[in-house]
């Protein structure tokens, strides 16, 4: 499958993300309270930082890049790109030979959700309304000519199935037009619009949450949820029916991801059966087994990605991620090719290819630090040459920005924690203000490389600290699993045992440690000043969940196939049980037990997590007279994406940890 850039995920069950006058929430604008904070008294929270002097501005680690999101034409001949205009990124495109550059989009309102080439002539792209996540496919050729909107449907969003590299005319998606709760597969043509359904997902007790194609790009693998269980399915080809293979329990299986190159029923495979860590694997579609040996596993933590060429039908390499990216490559040829690229930029910098041609002459290479957003490179493969494309932060100098560490502390319970701490440069590491910042998700994880966040903070004096707690993935099963139900319990103990790290290392002045996170880590921040409020000494939730009884009841309907499977992670509301713990681990219940300075942050549009969880948490601190600071952004959803919005939010956090952490 071609390189498809998307600036968010579209189909997860994860909650993670990334002037105008704050406008009210759903509560507001129904007059029960006036909740946003006016703007004039936000903006006094911004005077103390502002009068901090940096080198660098809030702007320049959130302004848009000149340039960003490159991709190649499948004929290697053009070059594609994201840039803004009117502050927002757009789309462009430049001839390799003669330089020539072409604006195709002209968006005003948000920047696109993402895109990529569907033939030599034909881009499509995605968008949304205001961060609602129900992304709407656009085609248009290279030259700007024919555009057309694929899917004019309000509230839908779209899938994509497969790109079918070899059509010029076709893709496959998924739509939830005639269900939300569920996305049946298309084959649609980009240049007139037409849909052809391929399959039908009408059972809510069954749904269908995700279809594979074979290498000529036939819908042969399908994968149904049964409550806690996946089904396999499978047919030779699309006259015949789909028959269940291999049942799993969801937190185990053997998932396919993509067919062996003679497009029979053997497949390549991710696989956790039987073991903590998965593994890459092949299996035989007409019996679901395991065919010869584990094709690979890394010892520490799970298989990444399988990777191959579609040109020369051959497996290349393997990924995985420990403290950074790994590759094991199995091809000589990739590997030859990569070493070649390596020797070409030097050791200084992780390196990674993004893109290439549909003949694999012409690469993009991307390489990037923990220091610096890095630079785009064009590599010719025929003539092992490489050619600069551009700098993508040439603002900054590598030399003031602030390294981040690997770290690794060792749970109450005995669990192994990793993380990551950066550290203010030019100071000692000894009695410093803190910034705690637990990731989104939850079922994600932190990694290493340059994050605006962290360097942001680490450059106005802060010290970070980001904790990859358990439940987060790429750990193997067993980590995973530790997390099922621990909301605010064992995940928190995690965070609280990290802040307690610091203290005993003698890195954090305990009394200047404050959390911040977005979306669970938003969660996590509200849970911390609840159940630990004497270890912070503020705390910023951005987008987080603050009542989980009204969380899991607002989920979007696209999730709906996944609810049993969160009910069994978070826990069911349904239960009496279960009802009790969700109530007592939710902050919004619990204000009683916050005494912490907490400023809170929200995209109305949020589909992850509704305006309500903000809503709550304020309404019930100002019920007991506690002043919250509230920013709510009306053309935003689970993270800001608007320039001025991310420049405004940032701004505030920068002068509400001056407020807490310095001046006191």
């Amino acid at each position: 499958m071609r390189t498809i850039l998307f600036s968010m995920a579209i189909s997860t069950i994860s909650l993670s993300m990334q002037a105008q006058n704050p406008v009210g929430s759903t509560a507001a604008k129904k007059g029960d309270i006036t909740l946003p904070t006016s703007a004039a008294d936000l903006q006094s929270l911004a005077l103390g930082a502002k009068s901090v002097a940096t080198k660098y501005s809030v702007e320049d680690f959130f302004k848009n890049p000149t340039q960003a999101s490159f991709s190649i034409s499948p004929d290697g001949k053009y070059l594609s790109y994201t840039s803004p205009y009117n502050d927002r990124m757009n789309l462009f495109v430049k001839e390799l030979s003669t330089k020539k550059i072409i604006q195709l989009t002209f968006e005003e309102d948000r920047d696109l959700g993402g895109y990529f080439w569907a033939s030599n002539d034909r881009i499509v792209y995605l968008k949304d309304s205001n961060g609602d996540e129900n992304f709407q496919l656009f085609a248009i050729d290279k030259d700007g000519k024919n555009q057309k909107d694929l899917t004019p449907y309000e509230k839908v969003t779209v899938e994509i199935i497969d790109d079918l590299e070899d059509s010029d005319d076709e893709l496959i998606i998924g739509l939830n037009k005639d269900n939300p709760m569920m996305h049946e597969p298309y084959r649609l043509n980009i240049k007139t619009g037409e849909l052809t359904k391929l399959a039908e997902n009408t059972n809510p007790e069954e749904i269908i949450s995700g279809w594979m194609t074979d290498h000529a790009g036939k819908l042969r693998i399908a994968t149904r949820t049964i409550g806690t269980d996946n089904v396999v399915m499978y047919r030779d080809n699309e006259n015949e029916k789909f028959t269940d293979v291999i049942r799993y329990n969801y937190k185990e299986g053997s998932y396919p991801s993509f067919f062996d190159f003679d497009n029979g029923a053997i497949v390549y495979a991710e696989s956790n059966v039987s073991r903590d860590k998965s593994v890459a694997i092949k299996m035989d579609m007409k019996t679901g087994k395991q065919v010869g040996e584990v094709l690979f596993e890394h010892p520490q933590v799970d298989i990444g990605s399988i990777n191959y060429s579609k040109k020369r039908n051959v497996l290349t390499s393997f990924s995985y991620y420990t403290d950074k990216p790994g590759r094991k490559f199995v091809d000589k040829i990739s590997e030859e090719r990569f070493a070649k690229i390596k020797q070409l930029l030097g050791d200084k910098y992780e390196v990674a290819i993004t893109d290439f041609d549909k003949e694999e002459k012409i690469f993009l290479v991307r390489t990037y630090s923990d220091r610096l957003l890095g630079a785009y490179y064009i590599y010719n493969a025929s003539s092992n040459s490489i050619e600069k494309l551009l700098e993508l932060s040439p603002w900054f100098k590598e030399e003031d920005l602030c390294e981040m560490k690997p770290i690794e502390y060792t749970s109450r319970d005995g669990k192994t924690i990793h993380g990551y701490l950066t550290l203010p440069k030019g100071k000692d590491a000894k009695n410093l203000p803190v910034i705690i910042n637990p990731h989104g998700g939850p079922w994600a994880r932190d990694k290493w490389g340059f994050n605006p966040e962290v360097q942001l903070l680490a450059h106005n004096g802060y010290a970070v600290l980001q904790i990859n707690f358990r439940g987060s993935t790429g750990y193997g099963r067993s980590f995973m699993e530790a997390s099922f139900k621990q909301w605010g319990q064992t995940m928190q103990n995690d965070i609280t045992d990290g802040v307690d790290w610091l203290i005993k290392k003698g890195i954090a002045d305990s009394k200047k440690v404050a959390i911040y996170g977005g979306s669970y880590g938003g969660y996590a921040t509200l849970a911390g000043v609840t159940y630990t409020p004497n270890k912070y000494a503020c705390a910023i939730d951005y987008v987080g969940v603050s009542n989980l009884l009204t969380f899991m009841s607002t989920i979007p309907p696209y999730w709906e196939s996944f609810r049993k499977q969160m009910y069994d992670m978070v826990g069911n509301p349904e239960d009496p049980k279960d009802k009790a713990m969700l109530e007592a681990y939710s902050p919004a219940l619990n204000v009683d037990k916050i005494k912490t300075p907490l400023f809170v942050i929200q995209g109305a549009q949020d589909p992850r997590v509704n305006i309500d969880e903000a809503d709550q948490i304020v309404k019930n601190l100002r019920k007991r007279g506690v002043d919250v600071p509230y920013l709510v952004k009306y053309n935003e959803g689970h993270g800001f994406h608007n320039q001025e919005n991310k420049y405004e939010a940032y701004q505030l956090m920068l002068g509400f940890f001056h407020k807490y952490l310095i001046k006191k």
